[in-house]
């Protein structure tokens, strides 16, 4: 019996032992650093319907406004792989022609481009009648990732002279990183308004208006160093 509570002191002890070696007994600091920036999208992606319609009694074709379109396009010097179509209504178009011969066919399109004021550029250079309506599908910047890391290492280095001068307005020295936490990706994407032009507004002049807004990065890391 006086064996097993002997053990079992010795047992107690150990784990106390190797309790107390855990306990990190360091005295830390825990804050926070942030970076922001905002950037101009460079890769806007535009959708583009066009659909015929009736000029009196001639029908103005949809390979018309389609021929101005890719024309438009050629002319503001982008590559013709970033004009793609999207959607079609015009597929049984030799269908529909014959049930009824006042059937106005479609076509939706999607393009890329880098520069708004390319864009204004074509709409302007196609027949306003035949333009149903364009809107800003999406949107992105090219160079996000590099920035992400770039901003991501500016707000860990604000975390660290914090840090600093916190601990030393109390007389100590700021010691080695113990722990690095990333807040996360906060990526906010500007909010573009749908804009238009249909038939009914082809007497308007100029191309539509587009509310361009920067996309904003803000991120934040938490760090916890030592205090000397």
């Amino acid at each position: 019996m006086k064996k097993l509570i002997a053990l079992a002191l010795v047992a107690f002890l150990g784990l106390s032992t190797a309790m107390a070696q855990q306990v990190d007994l360091r005295r830390k600091i825990n804050v926070s650093g942030t970076s922001e920036t905002e950037v101009t999208p460079d890769i806007i992606y535009i959708g583009i319907s066009l659909k015929e319609y009736l000029n009196g009694k001639k029908k103005v074709e949809i390979t018309e406004l389609e021929k101005q379109l890719y024309a438009a396009v050629q002319k503001a010097g982008i590559a013709k792989e970033n004009l793609t179509i999207s959607n079609l209504s015009s597929w049984n178009y030799a269908t529909e022609k014959k049930k009824n011969p006042d059937f106005l066919a479609s076509k939706q399109y999607r393009l890329k481009v880098s520069d708004l004021n390319k864009f204004n550029s074509i709409i302007e250079a196609i027949d306003a009648k035949g333009i149903a309506n364009t809107n800003i599908e999406s949107y992105d910047y090219s160079k996000i990732e590099s920035l992400k890391k770039e901003l991501k290492i500016k707000a860990l280095l604000a975390a660290k002279e914090k840090a600093a001068y916190l601990v030393e307005a109390l007389g100590d020295k700021l010691g080695s990183v113990i722990e690095i936490q990333d807040g996360g990706d906060n990526i906010i994407q500007p909010v573009y308004r749908n804009y238009a032009m249909k038939a009914e507004m082809a007497d308007a002049a100029g191309a539509p208006e587009i509310d361009f807004k920067k996309i904003k990065l803000n991120f934040t890391v938490n760090a916890i160093f030592e205090i000397k």
